[in-house]
């Protein structure tokens, strides 16, 4: 079952020759804005929906925090495991459009998930996404799911595409 956030697109349009990584091109205003503010600004429909909070941000590492509400949970009131993965793979693509070029878009191709501790309701579980590869098609990421006093609810390796700019 693929619980990808799907296509990101960051631009309608784009000039020919631009490329498909931040570091394939010059340096604009977006560029040189905060890492976290840009997530802030454009904010994922999805992870708004969920309730996903963004703490820090950077092109290798992106970090977040999610409470547990009645309406995420399962029987008995603990985080549903379909939450938690939407809850990682939007720390990953997040991560991976910090690192895309002008245009670029991503989306989910593989996801892993290792479910090791429940997050009952009330509770706040913390992500932290960090870069196995990052390259030109693909960009690999691992999310650490914790509660708040660090034991792992679960781990996630998943991959994302990189997806070319549409033709001008």
């Amino acid at each position: 079952m693929d619980f990808s956030i799907g296509l990101v697109n960051l631009a309608a349009s784009v000039p020919k020759g631009v490329g498909l990584l931040a570091s394939d091109t010059e340096k604009t205003g977006e560029d040189l804005m905060d890492d976290l503010e840009r997530l802030r600004q454009s904010p994922l429909p999805f992870a708004a929906l969920l309730g996903i909070q963004f703490t820090s941000a950077t092109k290798e590492r992106v970090t977040a925090e999610l409470m547990v509400r009645d309406d995420l949970c399962t029987q008995p009131a603990v985080l549903h495991g379909g939450a938690i993965m939407a809850f990682a793979d939007t720390l990953g693509a997040a991560a991976t459009i910090l690192n895309l070029g002008a245009g670029a878009g991503t989306t989910t191709i593989e996801s892993k998930t290792n479910f090791l501790a429940p997050a009952p309701v009330g509770t706040k579980i913390l992500g932290e996404t960090t870069a196995i590869h990052r390259g030109r098609r693909t960009m690999v990421w691992q999310t650490r799911v914790m509660n708040e006093a660090g034991r792992a609810v679960a781990l996630v390796t998943q991959t994302q595409l990189v997806l070319a700019p549409p033709p001008a």
